[in-house]
C-alpha cells in the first residue's frame, strides 16, 4: 500500500529535523576534530599522545559516519522531491512501512 500524502509529509519533517540535528553535531563534532590539542608538546607524556591520537580517530569516524547519515537523509529528501519515497532504489518494490518509521532514510527493502 503506497504512502498517503500526509504520511510522506511527516516522513519530510522527521528527516528535516535529523538533518538539522545532525548538521548542528556535525559542526561540533568537525570544530573538535580540527581544533589543534594546546596541551601537545615535548613535556607532554607519551602514553598522552597516544591517548590524544586515539581520540582524534574516534572523533573521525565517528564524524564520516554522520556524513554518511547526512548524505542518507538528503537522499531520502530527494526522493520525495522526486515523487519516490518509499520505492526501494534497487527492486523498485515500496519500502514497508514499519521499516521507513524505524529509519526514515531507508532507500531500500
Amino acid at each position: 500500500m503506497a504512502l498517503s500524502k500526509a504520511e510522506i509529509e511527516k516522513f519530510r519533517i522527521r528527516l528535516e529535523d535529523m538533518k538539522r540535528h545532525l548538521t548542528q553535531t556535525l559542526q561540533v563534532s568537525t570544530a573538535a576534530v580540527k581544533k589543534p590539542d594546546e596541551a601537545t608538546g615535548y613535556s607532554q607524556h607519551q602514553a598522552d599522545q597516544g591517548t590524544d591520537a586515539f581520540d582524534s580517530r574516534i572523533n573521525l569516524e565517528v564524524t564520516s559516519h554522520e556524513f554518511q547519515l547526512l548524505r542518507q537523509i538528503e537522499h531520502a529528501l530527494e526522493k520525495i522531491d522526486e515523487g519516490s519515497y518509499g520505492v526501494c532504489d534497487i527492486s523498485g518494490r515500496e519500502i514497508p512501512k514499519k521499516r521507513l518509521d524505524a529509519m526514515p532514510y531507508a532507500v531500500t527493502t
